[in-house]
């Protein structure tokens, strides 16, 4: 459990004042790549992803494996992932065909001697599956890949629809890690976003996964979604609690309607940025107070969890699942939308399913945009990288490893770091520039602060806002 001392300091950052939060409540990425995704190119060589392949099989690197079943029965109205919304699950096997031939294509590129470390099954609802379907599946990419004997197998799960045979399916086949959305709990909340799930349901699969011994439990929570209130979060904390997970995401919700036209029929039942900020707020002393420690943007983790232990041995990282144990795997995507990151390339597929299939049978792949990192994206991916998952950077460290002079290469970044300073988000020295507790919550901000694409770009994408 943290310290009271620790505690203390993370409830008196949080006393924040009005004109920080209008500040710093501005548009900014998410930081699951650096470049983000947006600033990726439409023409990109596929011809450069498969040389970074055969580079990573040269070396030898552990494998993660995230594969992507975009169907869910019904749309959430807040959701902004890839999603497509099928009641007739005939549509599961030409997926499913799809996803085997994807498979044959990167396994060319894996040889057995290199293990997977880490396999995450996201979406969409991957629960949407049968549980014969998700055995099949497993089956698939246990006879092209090598699962190492430790491997961190994990898996998304909707309360709604799962059923204990999945979860019982599930753990046969050495899953050992279980993350279900929940959001809010208030039935006001529910209503407006078209995602109506009791804490019933959501106990049953909490109860039965415990009993099952999964090794991991974690549960994802919303706030700033419509209608909702800091005495209706209340509520829906004091459940949570209840279920004690071992990890909570507290994910901002990310309003972003110019993507997802559905978002635009609440916009009006938005809480405003303050009273987002204090439901944001209460959640971190309850969470706090509970034990759990603050891992870093929108994150908490019991103090045994392997993600506390991983940010305490600094050898946490980030990827397009959020904060992830298994840093120096190189990510290989699978399915609609999926994502890969090999030696310096990231490479994203068709985000259509049907587009998707017919690309995978026409020639094996599916890749639609890409980027191939510079020298400097990889420097500068390095410090938002350590600033987001351990809250400091060595510039003797970055030195070091890069063959820079710190103060040189980022002159302009620390004198706009400056004005973080003053606001007590940052403290910085020559010897290093750490997050302060109050800076914790302005993490993206501290980021951006290093991002060239921000500081360049003429025409830039639009984000959701940081708070």
């Amino acid at each position: 459990m943290a310290s009271t001392e620790t505690t203390r300091a993370w409830l008196a950052a949080l006393d924040v004042p009005g004109g920080l939060l209008e500040k710093y409540d501005r548009p900014g990425p998410r930081y699951t790549s650096y470049p983000p995704a947006p600033f990726w190119t439409d023409h990109f060589d596929p011809e450069e992803f498969y040389q970074a392949c055969r580079r990573a099989d040269a070396a030898g690197t552990p494998v993660s494996l995230y594969v992507h079943i975009p169907f869910c029965e019904s749309l959430c109205l807040f959701c902004a992932c890839n999603v497509a919304i099928r009641k007739d699950r005939r549509v599961v096997e030409p997926y499913l065909d799809a996803l085997r031939e994807e498979m044959t294509s990167v396994a060319g590129f894996i040889s057995r001697d290199r293990a997977v470390v880490q396999l995450h099954w996201g979406g969409g609802t991957p629960t949407y599956l049968s549980p014969a379907q998700m055995e099949d599946l497993f089956g698939d990419l246990q006879r092209r890949f090598r699962l190492a004997d430790d491997a961190e197998l994990g898996v998304e799960v909707d309360p709604r629809v799962t059923t204990p045979e999945h979860l019982e399916t599930l753990r046969r086949l050495g899953f050992n890690r279980l993350s279900m959305g929940i959001q809010d709990f208030d039935p006001d909340v529910q209503q407006a976003v078209h995602r109506v799930q009791t804490f019933e349901q959501t106990q049953q699969i909490v109860q039965c996964a415990r009993q099952l011994r999964f090794a991991s439990i974690n549960v994802d929570l919303m706030y700033g979604l419509p209608r909702q209130t800091v005495s209706g979060f209340s509520a829906t904390l004091d459940h949570v609690l209840t279920l004690a997970p071992d990890r909570i995401a507290l994910f901002s919700y990310a309003h972003v309607p110019w993507l997802r036209k559905q978002q635009g029929s609440f916009a009006h039942l938005l809480p405003s940025n303050r009273e987002k900020f204090r439901i944001f707020r209460q959640a971190i002393e309850r969470l706090l107070e509970a034990g759990y420690v603050y891992i870093g943007m929108d994150h908490f983790a019991r103090p045994d969890d392997e993600l506390a232990r991983a940010q305490s041995q600094r050898t946490l990282h980030r990827n397009f699942q959020g904060y992830s144990t298994r840093a120096g795997a190189d990510l290989y995507g699978l399915g609609a939308s999926a994502i890969s990151r090999v030696a310096d390339v990231y490479v994203q597929n068709d985000r259509n399913v049907e587009r998707y299939q017919e690309r995978v049978r026409s020639t094996g792949w599916a890749l639609i945009r890409g980027y191939r990192l510079s020298a400097d994206d990889r420097i500068r991916g390095a410090v938002i990288s350590r600033l987001l998952c351990h809250a400091f950077v060595s510039k003797a460290e970055m030195e070091e490893e890069f063959g820079i002079e710190f103060d040189r290469y980022f002159a302009r970044e620390l004198e706009a770091l400056t004005e973080l300073e003053q606001d007590g988000l940052v403290v910085h020295n020559k010897a290093e520039i750490a997050i302060t507790p109050r800076g914790r919550i302005f993490m993206r901000n501290v980021a951006m602060v290093f991002d060239r694409y921000l500081q360049s770009a003429a025409a830039q994408p639009r984000f959701s806002r940081t708070l």
